[in-house]
């Protein structure tokens, strides 16, 4: 009961009301000593002298408590952030116990529970073993379902629903996946074409600003949803050299010219990961380690940065966005695990033929150097 501040709004109430323990006491059917007891953490109120209570000082039982079930929005960037912190330096276990809490805690809170849901997405794979990873996997999509179920906010439903998608990829359950996704996907419905209507609307009102910023946004989202998906049709085509190559060509060029190296971190580098990977498998030797050099480079730039989403001189009205999202700018992992996650993709079977190169042992001890400073 201490957690809801019981003690401190009966003194607080009483005050407002300008009333003595006496008073209250002779209103319940209690003594003034039991009053007192209550207002100093010595014992508690019987459940049912709750109603009674609250209804003397025109409150609410779940106000009179302290009880609130709903978060803010800069309560749960700091929760999830703090949560991800701790994923980097205490036991997984033990963080995801202490999670799983404020799921029961915040059951109704359905803004939260989504965020948490991203949360053990983004750390399930730092569980002792798969049967660990499948049952973290398991307890999300749970999660996700309560949400979908419950919640009256269809735009968090939907995220849920795409979330619920991503984990079901993930425990290799593609049909599920597209039963609950296909339709709301689909590139036939006009949801996915639409994004110029606000954007229109917004300038047939004569907000320009609103209007350029929307514009912006579109270009950025639709920017890395290119190259995003470059980054899939290469894997998907790789053993069509030709595809691959234009794909590479292409993507090199956009990357070069809207600087996406400095603009979106993460995008650049699983792109140079993947095509050094493709180039793996031509036997292209040089050709790996120049990209694998290319996304060391792109990590150690991020994770020097102290957001992972920025702008740029181009870019330059998408801050007010970025500080909107439900996570902020800053990165959805600790720095530690995601330098941690870079070391183990050098350590990927696929670049077997290199283990020996002192190229690639170069890379390996600048990942290793570079934790020394986080």
């Amino acid at each position: 009961m201490d957690t809801l501040n019981l003690a401190e709004n009966l003194i607080r109430l009483r005050r407002e009301k300008e009333v003595t323990q006496e008073e209250v006491a002779n209103f319940i059917g209690v003594t003034k000593a039991s009053v007192s007891k209550w207002e100093t953490k010595q014992s508690l109120p019987d459940i049912l002298l709750l109603p009674v209570i609250a209804s003397y000082y025109g409150v609410t039982v779940d106000e009179l408590l302290g009880y609130k079930p709903q978060l803010g929005k800069e309560q749960i960037q700091k929760i999830y952030h703090d949560l991800a912190a701790e994923f980097a330096e205490k036991p997984f276990e033990e963080v995801m116990d202490a999670s799983r809490k404020l799921v029961k805690k915040y059951y109704s809170c359905y803004s939260f529970l989504l965020q948490i849901s991203i949360l053990w997405l983004n750390h399930y794979t730092f569980a002792e073993d798969p049967k660990s990873q499948m049952r973290i996997l398991d307890e999300t999509v749970e999660l996700c379902t309560h949400i979908i179920e419950n919640c009256k906010d269809i735009s968090i439903c939907n995220d849920a629903t795409v979330l619920k998608a991503i984990m079901d990829l993930q425990r290799g359950r593609p049909q599920e996946v597209l039963d609950s996704v296909e339709d709301m996907l689909s590139p036939y419905r006009l949801a996915s074409q639409s994004s110029g209507i606000l954007i229109q609307a917004y300038q047939m009102i004569g907000d320009m600003d609103k209007a350029v910023s929307y514009t912006q946004i579109s270009m950025f989202l639709h920017l890395l949803s290119l190259v995003e998906g470059a980054t899939q049709y290469i894997a998907l085509r790789a053993q069509d050299k030709e595809a691959c190559e234009e794909t590479i060509r292409r993507m090199d060029g956009l990357i070069e010219l809207f600087q996406l190296e400095r603009l979106h971190q993460n995008i650049a580098a699983v792109y140079h990961y993947q095509v050094a990977v493709y180039q793996c498998q031509q036997k292209d030797i040089d050709g790996v380690l120049a990209r694998l050099k290319r996304f060391v480079e792109i990590i150690c730039d991020l994770l020097d940065r102290e957001a992972a989403l920025h702008g740029d001189g181009y870019f330059n009205r998408l801050e007010e966005w970025f500080e909107g999202l439900d996570l902020g700018k800053q990165m959805v992992r600790d720095k530690k695990l995601v330098l941690d996650n870079a070391c183990q993709a050098l350590e990927n079977t696929v670049f077997s033929p290199l283990m020996e190169d002192r190229r690639l042992e170069r890379l390996k001890r600048v990942l290793t150097e570079k934790r020394e400073t986080l």
